[in-house]
């Protein structure tokens, strides 16, 4: 079986600095508590709890003096305000560009702009985007969302940072029929769009793609839609144990994709089952 593991793939600039950050938080200080996952994916937050990670569900759970992570995806800005009153310790894990896309949002605000955000409602970056923007906006996960009959002012748009360039360009070019005036910020992560080019090459040289991933992240299901779009037999595991021999068998050459919240590990794991099969 040959296998071709896509370039680049794995963990991101941003993922990979805030895991660095809080290992050495919890080399430094042994306890550390976060609110939510510090990152999407959950075998490599099974690992980091091992090593005295503790996740808590509001800034309200945290211990008075206490050390705390802020996620990669960020906090809410009243979130991060509480944090910063009740933690000893605030180590902040925020990504670089997720802390542009809030700092756009909030400049779009600022400027009177109705802001419309291309994203998962849901999401915690997408909730903390949100809390920077003081005037009216609106969240949608596709141009299927925008009412065709309303027609809108002083439109300023961004996006989550792992959506794709694809979907911004046509939820823009739907928004400028209802609008005099769009302004627009591209802010979605160079790795992401490098991570789903890497899908459209690989798609054609493989019989079957392999995405590693948290089941629960943005990016990684992405990368899983970008190769079912092109046609490829895809394959969403969080880790090796999940590998289905079944798809596996009668396929001459797999890919092997992971999302950006993938450590290495998971991937050499992966890899190196797939060549004992």
């Amino acid at each position: 079986m040959n296998l071709v593991v896509a370039s680049p793939t794995g963990l991101c600039f941003g993922v990979r600095r805030a895991i660095g950050q809080l290992e050495d938080a919890l080399t430094r200080y042994g306890v550390v508590y976060s609110l939510g996952s510090p990152i999407h994916n959950p075998p490599e937050v099974r690992r980091l709890m091992g090593l005295g990670l503790k996740l808590v569900d509001c800034a309200s759970d945290v211990p008075e003096g206490a050390v705390v992570f802020i996620r990669a995806h960020g906090v809410s800005k009243a979130e991060y305000d509480e944090l910063g009153r009740r933690a000893g310790v605030v180590v902040d894990g925020t990504c670089p560009f997720v802390t542009n896309a809030r700092e756009k949002a909030e400049s779009l605000s600022g400027e009177g702009y109705f802001v419309v955000v291309l994203g998962d409602s849901n999401h915690p970056e997408v909730r903390g985007i949100l809390s920077y923007i003081e005037g009216e906006s609106m969240v949608i996960s596709s141009e299927d969302d925008i009412d065709a009959d309303t027609r809108y002012g002083r439109l300023g748009v961004l996006s989550q940072t792992t959506q794709t360039e694809a979907g911004l360009a046509s939820v823009v070019s739907r928004l400028i029929l209802h609008s005099g005036e769009v302004k627009v910020y591209n802010t979605i992560c160079r790795a992401t769009i490098e991570r789903q080019e890497s899908i459209a090459r690989m798609s054609a040289k493989v019989d079957g793609i392999v995405v590693l991933g948290g089941k629960n992240s943005a990016n990684t299901r992405k990368l899983v839609e970008a190769a079912e779009s092109l046609g490829a037999s895809a394959l969403w595991i969080e880790h090796s144990d999940e590998l289905d021999r079944g798809w596996v068998m009668g396929k001459e050459s797999i890919g092997i994709a992971a999302g950006g919240s993938t450590p290495d590990w998971l991937i050499n794991d992966l890899t190196e089952k797939l060549k004992r099969l």
